[in-house]
């Protein structure tokens, strides 16, 4: 069959010489291309020693914050599990009782407050829904790897702020340095 542009170029196959037929070009070719590779700059890090730094906006794990007397800022409006589109945030409300004023800010709370890490996506809804600034996603730490699925459900023990300004995380509302020291005193002491 006659090709439509008559423009058909016509390939002569070359004969190969002694060195192309034992392949010894492709083959040092390779090995260059290996010994390049061995020497350049490691891609990988060695993860526990070494950490990557973190972009900017990176969302790591969530906190519950505590307000300026160390009380929890959370009150199981639901806003933030309704925003969740991965369904991972569930709480079940409460309402404070007497003499539990120094622990929660409103009359109602989260009796238990959990996050799915396996079902979480990280994008940070759930911190722009909350209208008492209480959820915030950490820029400094990310979920760490665990062996069992059932670690992977944070409760409340893991969630919520720690009272020591030391073990706090950087990001969110904070406390001046005096301000967080004042507070850890006066929650020690009304613990003993």
């Amino acid at each position: 069959m006659q090709s439509l542009s008559n423009r058909a170029k016509i390939l002569e196959k070359k004969p190969m010489t002694l060195a192309e037929r034992a392949y010894l070009p492709a083959i040092f070719q390779g090995l260059s291309i290996t010994m390049r590779h061995f020497f350049s700059k490691k891609a990988t890090i060695r993860y526990p020693e070494e950490t990557r730094p973190f972009s900017p906006i990176f969302r790591g794990l969530h906190v519950l914050k505590r307000d300026e007397q160390g009380r929890e800022r959370c009150t199981a409006c639901g806003l933030c599990a309704v925003a969740c589109p991965a369904e991972a945030i569930t709480m079940v409300a409460g309402e404070r009782k007497k003499g539990e004023e120094g622990l929660y800010r409103e009359e109602k709370y989260a009796v238990s407050y959990e996050v799915n890490m396996l079902r979480c996506i990280f994008c940070g809804l759930c911190e722009e829904a909350c209208p008492k600034a209480a959820v915030y996603l950490q820029a400094d730490k990310m979920a760490p790897p665990r062996f069992e699925r059932d670690e992977f459900i944070y409760g409340k023990d893991r969630l919520v702020e720690p009272v020591s300004p030391d073990a706090r995380s950087q990001r969110g509302i904070q406390l001046t340095p005096e301000q967080a020291q004042a507070l850890f005193n006066k929650m020690t002491q009304q613990a003993v």
